[in-house]
């Protein structure tokens, strides 16, 4: 397997995140992340693969249709290891009590990675808001937030 390989393959990763959240299929998790990833979303920070997992619920459980959408990836190789970055566009629409809102974020996924015998997982994932628009309580209405 050749670098070009390898990048292919964490892009696969990060596309991955984006599915299972826009989908809401939880236990997708686990093709993504390690099981002891450690995650930083804005402040808020989880470690572990349920924690994290219950973190990112908190934000997207109560949250209608969302969007995930990266871009410009970047991809550093180090054997084993990795290190990746891509922006990020957000879609966020509420539902219930908050139908017709719309929340959108813009950012930034760093992650750094790990060759495992499934495949490349994210070991630590930092997630930075540049910019963002709409009402944030779509997130969760006890801090609101972005995943």
């Amino acid at each position: 397997m050749g670098a070009a390989d390898d990048r292919f393959d964490i892009i696969a990763v990060l596309d991955r995140y984006a599915e299972v959240l826009d989908e809401r299929d939880w236990p997708g998790l686990a093709d993504v992340f390690t099981p002891d990833v450690d995650l930083d979303v804005g402040g808020y920070r989880a470690t572990g693969l349920e924690a994290v997992t219950s973190h990112i619920r908190s934000f997207l459980d109560g949250c209608g249709p969302s969007q995930h959408r990266l871009s410009n990836y970047r991809i550093e190789l180090d054997g084993d290891t990795a290190s990746s970055r891509c922006y990020i566009r957000v879609m966020h629409f509420g539902k219930g009590e908050h139908a017709g809102r719309s929340y959108e974020m813009w950012g930034r996924y760093a992650d750094q990675l790990v060759r495992t015998p499934a495949g490349w997982r994210s070991r630590q994932r930092r997630i930075e808001v540049t910019m963002e628009q709409g009402d944030r309580i779509l997130l969760g209405p006890e801090r609101g937030g972005a995943a």
